[in-house]
């Protein structure tokens, strides 16, 4: 079965970054819709492009498929929604507030909740309200909510008019003071959500270790929240079609691993299965041939295009080892490598004898899996959320809480229960991390694309929510800007693969860093089959579709550009990390 079976109203597609949401939830709904059902899809991404997948240029109403009867999409835009809320939220208020009350009021409005609460609202009205979808048989959600979200919607505060700023924390219950009036949408829309009669959850994975684990993380959240209706769609799983290619016999081999090695919880859900396509699911045609579950007979290699290749990592190494100090951070979209790049470049370094801190801002924190053993030089780190809050908290209790009643009192210590208060305890731990690269080098893993520019994002509204709440602020925290935009302190190498999605993604957080006025210092092109030397006609096939992208990079994007070839070797451990910075 190449799609997951419908019979549930709302489907909904999620997973880790790279794995294919959006392409199983667009061939899902184009099936539906060319078997006489009318087909709603909805993206709830902040960097959607269901727009490029489809066909079609979007909006946040929906847009019908040129060629396909019955298929509609939109796209809800959180920017634009935290815009319009934000404004709803303070625009009563401005000509009776004093200006400081107003200002005060757009800082709280202003931060990443205001934005995942404002695209909730937008989700809330399609889902918690049936009559809004009415023409509609089936609707599709390319991303569900965040745990985040939803966990920040179960909080009692969250129906009061309880300001954050009336404690002295830092908060993301500000944001939803006014949601009072919502209360009951949003309680139908969590309600609909944990309802199998009306939603389905497909938690959408590749045949690779990291990807099924996040799914089976995914399914213990979705669990604790009561959402239990869940599929598993298996996007990419990849059979040589004959024994002899090393680089086809490795991915056949490690794919069939990662499966057998499936998580307990995860190997029960119903499951579908989709194949590698080579060619990319851009466009209603390669739609259907995901849909059909089939892959083209392609009987030889086509001829190998003529395209000079970037260099290895080995050159920016080269470059990155001569400060002999500072603070190099991976950063792209989720599943291009980002951890396999980091622990690489931090093992190259310590083998050349500069002493190296490896550690992460990302909650799946597998970066001392990826190195496996003690190395001379280089020490594995991670920041620990549940340490982190812990240490925030009991700061927050003892300076705020100090002169509050016990009502007071209790309603501080549910605010830090917020999920933003991870994110604040985070950033601090973040700011400490990147002091460390004054004296030594510090490589930082950092999370996802949306996650990490929230932290860079939170710099300065941090700052100003400190100075506001408590009159103080660390050192390491004033000094934290300054460094990520110094350019001999700090360098980003931004990670990406030579598909169209990741690279495009890509662009755009190059466009966020250059708005926050930090310089990426260069490009990195992971996973490369064009690079490989394989010699199976599909993929080498899949070579040939990613020239245009790494053009596209080398060309017109980065400063400086390396590329890594898909090894048959894991990328793990010091043998397996050696192989990607080698020279070539």
């Amino acid at each position: 079965m190449a799609l997951p079976t419908v019979s549930t109203r709302y489907l909904f597609f999620t997973g880790k970054g790279g794995v294919g949401k959006t392409s199983l939830s667009c061939a899902t709904g184009l099936a539906l819709a060319e078997n006489g059902k009318r087909i709603l899809i909805v993206s709830t991404d902040p960097a959607s492009n269901l727009d490029e997948v489809l066909g079609v240029e979007l909006t946040q109403v929906p847009r019908a498929v040129p060629g396909v009867d019955g298929l509609f999409a939109l796209n809800i835009d959180p920017d634009a929604a935290a815009h319009d809320y934000r404004e709803r939220m303070v625009t009563p208020y401005r000509g009776i507030l004093p200006a400081a009350a107003i200002a005060s009021m757009e800082e709280q409005f202003s931060g990443a909740c205001t934005v995942e609460i404002a695209a909730f609202d937008e989700f809330a009205k399609l889902l918690g309200d049936p009559q809004a979808t009415r023409g509609f048989d089936h609707v599709i959600f390319d991303t569900a909510p965040t745990g985040h979200t939803l966990r920040l919607l179960t909080l009692p505060s969250a129906w009061t008019e309880f300001i954050s700023s009336s404690t002295g924390g830092a908060s993301c219950l500000g944001p939803l003071a006014g949601l009072e009036k919502q209360k009951a949408l949003y309680a139908a829309t969590v309600a609909q959500l944990a309802d199998p009669a009306q939603t389905t959850v497909v938690l959408v994975a590749r045949p690779e270790v990291s990807a099924l684990r996040e799914a089976n993380r995914t399914r213990g959240e979705l669990a604790e929240l009561g959402v239990t209706n869940l599929h598993l769609a298996l996007n990419g799983v990849f059979t040589a079609a004959a024994a002899g290619d090393a680089i086809a016999d490795a991915m056949t081999r490690r794919g069939q691993e990662a499966l057998a090695d499936m998580p307990e919880g995860l190997a029960e859900l119903p499951q579908s299965t989709t194949p590698f396509l080579p060619r990319g699911t851009v466009g209603l045609d390669a739609l259907r041939l995901m849909a059909s579950g089939t892959v083209l007979d392609i009987a030889a290699a086509p001829r190998a295009g003529d395209t000079e290749l970037p260099p290895s990592l080995h050159a920016l190494i080269d470059g990155l080892a001569q400060s002999g100090h500072g603070v190099i951070m991976t950063m792209g979209k989720g599943g291009v490598g980002k951890t396999t790049v980091a622990a690489a470049v931090a093992l190259a370094l310590a083998q050349r004898g500069n002493q190296v801190l490896l550690t992460t801002t990302d909650p799946a924190a597998h970066v001392a899996m990826t190195v496996g053993e003690n190395i001379a030089g280089l020490t594995v780190s991670r920041i620990d959320p549940a340490q982190e809050v812990a240490l925030y908290t009991k700061e927050i209790i003892e300076k705020a809480g100090q002169n509050l009643d016990p009502n007071g009192r209790a309603l501080l210590e549910e605010d830090l229960r917020s999920p933003c208060t991870e994110e604040i305890a985070i950033f601090r731990a973040f700011a400490r991390t990147v002091e460390a690269g004054k004296d030594n080098y510090v490589v930082l893993d950092t999370a996802p694309t949306g996650h990490t520019i929230l932290l860079l994002d939170a710099a300065e509204s941090y700052h100003r929510e400190v100075m506001r709440t408590q009159g103080d602020m660390p050192e390491y925290v004033r000094e934290l800007l300054p460094r990520l935009r110094d350019p001999d302190y700090t360098r980003v190498l931004i990670v990406t693969l030579a598909e169209a999605t990741p690279v495009h993604e890509a662009e755009r957080l190059q466009c966020d860093l250059d708005r926050a006025r930090i310089m990426p210092y260069a490009w990195v092109i992971n996973q490369s089959l064009l690079a490989s030397g394989t010699h199976d006609p599909l993929l080498h096939q899949r070579g040939e579709y990613e020239v245009p992208y790494i053009r596209r990079v080398a060309d017109g994007l980065a400063p400086r550009c390396a590329l890594i070839p898909w090894m048959p070797e894991p990328p793990v451990g010091p043998h397996g990390l050696s192989q990607i910075t080698e020279r070539r």
